[in-house]
């Protein structure tokens, strides 16, 4: 009881602590975004053998959230709990592993900090709030999709289907981000902008250029926070979308026929009008209430 009333009283220790939270967090993030493809990829080979009913076969190894344990890819060496201490084992091993020296990739400190930041910003912007936890759960998951999708090009179902069923009950239940009605035109609305766009754009150049799951990350963005976000979620994400995409190609680090995942930049619009999105919608439509 203590705890809470301090925390509902004092804005800084609530910010520190969501950002211990969020570190961790961003350490489990991290197993989501290694895992998940894989976890996806053996379902993928065990349904395709099952249509061409194929004999089941064993796969090289299981693959869960919590199965096999945290090894060291190279060594095999089990990685103990000093060393998955987020952000500070990193920087203690030295971006190594401690048996065989081999490097660890920098995603796993950038993961872990870049969501304490994000989900302290969460912390000073909602406070002591219903819109607290919610905004959490959001930003995790829009974080994973961005790395999966800059490791893979996939946004997987596993995340942009909860997420858009979750927005829905929220706003069902009186979540504090949108009304229902809100919601549901920002779903539908979300889902078929870009599948418009995916068709106009396939049947003029007769190719793809995104995946349907772009599709499912805007139909979530607009259940979670209504319709009214949607315009701006997609002047912000093009924008920026298609500033980095020019500067990659100017820097030569970008092919003009090389594909460009579209999902990190639909979440970082999502999240900054989760943030600042009264703001920005007050500046963009003054007129709209």
């Amino acid at each position: 009881m203590l705890v809470t009333e301090a925390l509902r009283a004092e804005g800084w220790l609530l910010i520190g602590w969501v950002a211990l939270f969020g570190l961790v967090m961003g350490s489990f993030l991290n197993v989501v975004i290694l895992r998940l493809p894989r976890m996806l990829e053996n379902a993928w080979w065990r349904e395709a053998r099952a249509t061409l009913r194929l004999p089941p076969r064993e796969l090289h190894q299981r693959v869960t959230l919590s199965h096999p344990p945290s090894t060291c890819p190279k060594c095999g060496t089990r990685i103990r709990a000093w060393q998955n201490i987020p952000v500070v084992s990193w920087l203690a091993l030295r971006g190594r592993c401690a048996a065989c020296r081999t490097p660890i990739s920098i995603q796993y400190p950038i993961v872990e900090a870049l969501t304490g930041i994000l989900c302290a910003m969460c912390a000073w912007r909602f406070g002591w709030s219903a819109q607290l936890i919610p905004s959490l759960a959001l930003t995790g998951c829009l974080i994973a999709l961005s790395v999966i999708d800059l490791r893979t090009q996939l946004l997987p179902d596993a995340i942009t289907l909860p997420l858009l069923w979750l927005g829905l009950l929220l706003a069902a239940l009186g979540a504090p981000f949108a009304d229902l009605k809100s919601a549901i035109y920002g779903a539908a609305a979300g889902y078929l902008a870009l599948w418009s766009v995916y068709w106009i754009f396939k049947l003029a150049a007769g190719k793809e250029g995104m995946g349907y799951g772009d599709f499912k990350l805007l139909a979530a963005l607009g259940a979670w926070l209504g319709w009214q976000a949607l315009l701006p979620i997609v002047l912000l994400s093009s924008a920026v979308g298609a500033g980095t995409g020019i500067a990659l190609i100017v820097a030569g680090r970008l092919g003009r026929q090389m594909p460009m995942p579209f999902g990190p930049f639909l979440a970082a619009a999502g999240w900054i009008m989760l943030i600042w999105g009264d703001t920005i919608r007050a500046a963009m439509f003054p007129t709209l209430h």
